[in-house]
């Protein structure tokens, strides 16, 4: 396997490590060191006292000769024998997830996972946020002596954007992200959605305007009193709807970009975020999101529309993008091409024919597909002469705001990505949005337009995970875990 011995690399990465041949000693003993870690932490910030803890590891060493050849799945493919590990962090929020990562592996390479302690603080501010805040300048010098605090020097991004290259002596990533890359989200995530993790739904929307929020605050609602599959509705502020009332006290004030959860039992309902206008909040939300592995998020937003056969209210299914946005170019550059992803794209037209009534012929008088342009100037028409034959050139049908950032994002951390947007205006064309016209046509499309995202959630959960989560989104050198 390399240089290195086996014996050694357990050394490197970690101390007091158990082999297991099946997943729920596993996952009870990542539990059991987290919490003894998070207790000690607790324990020893009340009595102001010196200590250091450390996050869970998990290793999976395979040898030459153990890697099997009939084994093609998207992901959970170890294609090199190597020494795979990662930092673990929140049980309660990911066991779901490590169950099916490391079924997948007993199951495929029938060799045992192991579980240890790694050998990298848990920083205190993630364990206890609220330790942390109205400190003075003073009392921050003391935690810095006493406790371990964030290191962004342990904290980016390397694995994702496949700039690790494989050492022989040294372990290959197992996931995408670290412990510490995972609690630096889920903390922004509280802070930009205000609402806990927990309550994140795997199937995810993203919307730039705050007519789709109550929308899809009405309807949250009106499937929890039904009895359907979801169990609960959360708003910011984790105020949450069940049995007709709500529990919890709501914000004063919104955060940067809420979050509202129609909730599942199992996880797999649909959260919407409001993350407003522009690349720049489509990035933050997505960088962040990301570490929750979603199975899905979809766009669903409004556009310029740029064909002089569109009209107010018909539909834009990107399948093309052309990044004019800027934001993600030093972690994705733009000569990497973003696909359209078949499974969601299917899935989002199938919705449109159910949710609109019409039929497959019909439907092409109301559905555009074609590339969208994504901006990060909300004025360009002011540069139309500048943008004009990049638009002709590239033949694209709508310019957005935050659409191919969410797109290139999804590529970027292999989440399945979509784009369905609404014609709110055609300025190449006279059709201004003015305030009078864009409110008739809100009221008419934003239900109508939640709806198509809502029931293509369904549609893809219905198919199975499986085959929604695309090869296409990984690469030749790839960490194991989804």
């Amino acid at each position: 396997m390399s240089t290195r011995s086996m014996e050694s690399f357990f050394d490197l990465v970690g101390t007091d490590f158990v082999p297991f041949n099946e997943v729920d000693g596993a996952l009870e003993r990542i539990a059991a060191l987290y919490h003894e870690g998070v207790a000690k932490l607790r324990a020893a910030f009340a009595a102001r006292e010196a200590v250091t803890t450390f996050y869970p590891y998990l290793a999976f060493p395979l040898a030459r000769g153990m890697t099997p050849t009939d084994i093609r799945p998207p992901f959970d493919n170890i294609l090199e024998p190597a020494f795979y590990g990662t930092t673990l962090t929140r049980p309660s929020l990911f066991r779901t997830y490590w169950r099916a990562q490391i079924e997948d592996l007993l199951t495929h390479y029938r060799q045992p996972v192991y579980v240890g302690l790694s050998k990298r603080p848990m920083p205190l501010s993630y364990v206890m946020e609220d330790a942390v805040t109205g400190l003075a300048e003073s009392d921050m010098r003391i935690l810095q002596n006493r406790f371990a605090l964030p290191d962004l020097h342990a904290t980016d991004d390397t694995i994702a954007n496949c700039e690790i290259v494989p050492r022989p002596d040294q372990p290959r990533p197992l996931a995408l992200f670290t412990a510490e890359r995972t609690d630096y989200s889920l903390a922004r995530l509280h802070h930009y959605t205000g609402t806990a993790p927990r309550h994140f739904q795997r199937f995810i929307l993203l919307t730039n305007y705050q007519r789709y929020v109550d929308s899809f605050r009405e309807y949250g609602r009106a499937q929890v009193d039904l009895g359907t599959e979801y169990d609960a509705f959360v708003e910011p502020g984790d105020v949450v709807y069940r049995e007709g009332r709500s529990t919890g006290t709501p914000l004063a004030s919104l955060p940067q970009m809420p979050a509202y959860h129609l909730r599942r039992p199992d996880g797999d309902g649909i959260t919407l975020v409001n993350i407003g206008v522009g690349p720049s909040n489509a990035k933050t939300i997505t960088d962040h999101l990301a570490v929750l592995r979603p199975h899905c998020w979809l766009m669903v937003g409004h556009c310029a529309g740029l064909r002089r056969s569109q009209v107010l209210g018909d539909y834009v299914l990107a399948h093309g993008y052309v990044r004019d946005d800027h934001v993600l170019d030093d972690d994705l550059p733009p000569w990497v091409p973003v696909p359209p992803i078949a499974e969601v794209q299917v899935a989002l037209q199938k919705a449109m024919l159910r949710v609109t009534g019409l039929d497959e012929r019909d439907i092409k008088t109301r559905l555009r597909t074609g590339t969208v342009m994504t901006t990060d100037n909300r004025n360009w028409e002011l540069r139309l002469q500048a943008l004009f034959a990049q638009i002709n050139m590239s033949r694209s049908i709508a310019v957005d705001m935050e659409s191919a950032t969410i797109a290139a994002n999804g590529f970027r951390f292999r989440v399945p990505y979509g784009t369905l947007l609404c014609v709110s205006d055609k300025p190449l064309h006279g059709e201004l949005k003015l305030r009078g016209m864009a409110n008739a046509f809100y009221r008419e499309r934003v239900s109508q337009h939640l709806m198509v995202g809502i029931e293509t959630m369904r549609d893809l959960r219905a198919r199975g995970m499986t085959s929604l989560h695309s090869r296409k989104l990984r690469g030749f050198d790839e960490p194991p875990f989804r």
